[in-house]
């Protein structure tokens, strides 16, 4: 069902997908949606969760440092940390490219669902952001706001072409987003 939120939305956005969209996606009942949700939003909350686990878990296959436990740097020097950050960020993107439909739901639907999954995405991009800060060894309050902002621009230059379906023109951005990176480190 969570899949079928996220092709439904991918389709018709949040405000135009209904829980009959879902349920015939899903080829469930209606009973059946409504034992497990208590409504659009709840599934739709469901499949973000989704969303969010499935990014985060490709971004824990990259190395050590991205995930929660922390661990060891890519390494110390400037090209280390690019090569870290570059490693990453084809990750992500190639996350956002094999699955348009949780991808949109996590970047572009989230926004039309409301203050708590607003809330939520603000938390999964600071996530991001602080991974981004112990990825690169950023230390001080104006490197992590630094991150804070670098994560924010990545998904605002990831949502056009995803929006647009263009694959081609959403992994392009990862050559010139590594090179803005590597400009600002210090």
């Amino acid at each position: 069902m969570l899949v079928a939120m996220a092709d439904a939305m991918l389709a018709k956005g949040f405000v135009g997908t209904t829980v009959a969209d879902v349920i015939k996606g899903a080829g469930v009942s209606r009973e059946t949606f409504y034992r497990q949700f208590d409504s659009k939003l709840d599934c739709f909350m469901a499949a973000f969760e989704l969303a969010v686990d499935a990014l985060f878990a490709n971004l824990d296959e990259v190395g050590p440092l991205v995930g929660d436990s922390g661990g060891d740097s890519f390494g110390d020097s400037s090209d280390a940390r690019i090569a870290g950050f570059d490693a990453v960020l084809a990750t992500y993107l190639a996350t956002l490219a094999a699955d348009p439909g949780l991808s949109r739901l996590f970047l572009v639907e989230v926004y039309a669902a409301g203050p708590e999954a607003i809330e939520r995405r603000a938390r999964a991009q600071h996530r991001i952001a602080e991974r981004l800060a112990e990825l690169l060894d950023l230390q001080s309050p104006a490197d992590r706001f630094a991150c804070d902002a670098v994560v924010a621009a990545v998904a605002t230059l990831v949502t056009a072409p995803l929006v647009r379906g263009d694959t081609e023109a959403l992994l392009a951005l990862r050559e010139p987003i590594v090179a803005l990176v590597a400009r600002l480190l210090p």
